[in-house]
């Protein structure tokens, strides 16, 4: 009876979630292996093999300096699917569903309004940026999930100062940490929610010290999860890796500011291309409308500001996707306004209206990472690594189906042009298992043949696949086998070539 009573009163609600979620899956998983494998992704997968197969390789993304816990994940959905691509991606599509759901819990948290909420998990759901990174075997949705969790954890920390609460806010902070340097940020942040602290409650000072006791607890566990990884005897490398991508603070002292603003205009660039000009126009109208909810205003904008400002500071190398996850706050104010905007008309129909003209550019930018991701209007930046420049990994597949047929009846060598990275992991992944075929990487590729090589030529087939390079070294002997161009790029081509002793014919 009381089932009945809720699903009757709450029907429009779970109505509203069911076909949220339907679409959210429908819309991450067509076409999920259309975009062809990264540079990183191909990494990441191969790890993940790697680790799966040998339990002593379990902490080996520490070799390169990165996390673990997202490749740990995929650890397991490569064993569950044939296609290697599609299960390191399918860690992604299930991390953005639980961003999803963590949207509309923020939303309702913050606000005590489950109209905020779902608009919140309506606007993730349309969102060209986390469609673009829920459907890559990459980390920055799995970092993007832990935040939004860990944001909703400390919401209702500073709101009920219960230990049970803490607890599971410590286990997400872990987790963003294990996931990526940047989810750092989150315990950093965690000052920011004292705007939600009540000052009219009392005894003010015994709430204001278990505030921090607990808030203090659940930054120790997280610690004690991250602790983990000092059982690596690589775990050094994650403070050389992080110097590749930021500026230490000896480093920036100096000179704090040189690079704000530019690393800050391209910040700005990237949200506003991915957010949209109406999302954009929504945050916009949220933060000039300050006086209405304004503490909880305040913090969505410091927990999106604070990180911005951060990696505009001391950002050395920046891609879209560090922005990811400091932008889901944004689409909570975002669904603040649309819902201020619709519970002022009254039409049903003018209702639809509003939410179609600010929905339906964000719709075509889908549609076209979706269908036509050359021609998607997404940040050039991004275009490059993923589409037309030699990070990304178009011909990998095909030339792996042109050496599975030439390695049918015998064993043949392929050489690949870089030892790690796109090439060799990009075809090593799909080739697990396959005996008749030996990977060796080169980097960078020599003028002459090398021992190796020379010998190669001589006993077996031999192939070389390059991807940055336009053409081998002159001094080679070789014959183009196939050639698939990247993308829009006029120069860029995944080549195969087979290899023959120098100074012999070619057929």
């Amino acid at each position: 009876m009381h089932l009945k009573k809720f699903i009757d009163t709450y029907r429009i609600v779970i109505g509203s979630c069911v076909l949220i979620s339907i679409v959210y899956f429908l819309s991450r998983i067509i076409n999920l292996t259309d975009l062809p494998i990264f540079t990183d992704e191909a990494i990441y997968i191969r790890w993940a093999q790697i680790g799966s197969y040998d339990a002593a390789w379990r902490f080996i993304s520490l070799t390169d300096g990165k996390q673990p816990l997202f490749v740990w994940f995929m650890m397991a959905t490569v064993r569950m699917f044939d296609d290697p691509l599609f299960a390191g991606r399918i860690v992604s599509v299930g991390a953005g569903f639980c961003t999803m759901v963590g949207m509309w819990f923020l939303g309702w948290q913050l606000f005590k309004n489950y109209r905020i909420g779902l608009f919140a998990s309506l606007l993730y759901l349309i969102s060209p940026f986390s469609l673009m990174y829920d459907r890559m075997a990459l980390m920055d949705s799995l970092v993007a999930m832990f935040s939004v969790w860990s944001l909703s954890g400390a919401v209702i920390l500073v709101k009920t100062l219960r230990l049970d609460v803490a607890i599971l806010l410590g286990m997400c902070l872990g987790g963003a940490v294990l996931t990526k340097t940047s989810g750092f940020l989150n315990l950093y942040l965690l000052p920011v929610t004292g705007v939600l602290f009540s000052l009219k409650e009392k005894p003010l000072a015994r709430r204001f010290f278990r505030w921090i006791g607990l808030a203090m607890v659940a930054v120790i566990l997280s610690q004690i999860y991250y602790s983990i990884l000092r059982l690596s005897p690589w775990f050094h490398m994650i403070g050389i890796k992080d110097t590749t991508f930021v500026w230490t603070i000896p480093e920036t002292i100096p000179r704090p500011f040189r690079f704000l603003i530019g690393n800050l205009n391209g910040e700005l660039d990237w949200l506003i291309t991915y957010l949209t000009l109406p999302i954009v126009m929504l945050i916009t109208f949220s933060l000039a409308s300050i006086r209405s909810s304004t503490r909880e205003k305040i913090l969505l904008f410091l927990w999106f500001f604070i990180p911005l400002i951060g990696l505009a500071i001391f950002g050395k190398v920046l891609y879209p996707r560090f922005v990811l996850f400091m932008s889901m706050p944004l689409l909570v104010l975002a669904a603040w306004s649309l819902d201020w905007i619709l519970s002022r008309i009254k039409s049903t129909s003018v209702k639809i209206a509003v939410i179609v003209c600010f929905l339906i550019y964000p719709l075509y930018v889908d549609s076209k990472i979706l269908f036509s991701i050359v021609t998607a209007p997404i940040p050039q930046s991004d275009l490059g690594q993923y589409v037309n420049d030699w990070p990304s990994g178009w011909g990998i597949r095909e030339v792996v189906e042109v050496l599975k047929k030439e390695a049918h009846d015998g064993q043949i060598v392929v050489f690949t042009e870089g030892n790690f990275g796109l090439l060799p992991a990009g075809i090593e992944i799909y080739l697990v298992g396959n005996h008749n075929i030996h990977i060796v990487g080169l980097w960078p590729p020599p003028a002459t043949y090398t021992e190796e090589m020379v010998q190669a030529v001589k006993t077996l087939p031999t192939f070389y696949i390059s991807n940055q390079f336009e053409y081998p070294p002159q001094e080679w002997n070789v014959e183009e086998v196939v050639a698939y161009p990247k993308g829009n790029h006029p120069r860029r081509t995944l080549r195969l070539y087979r290899l023959h002793a120098v100074g012999s014919d070619l057929p």
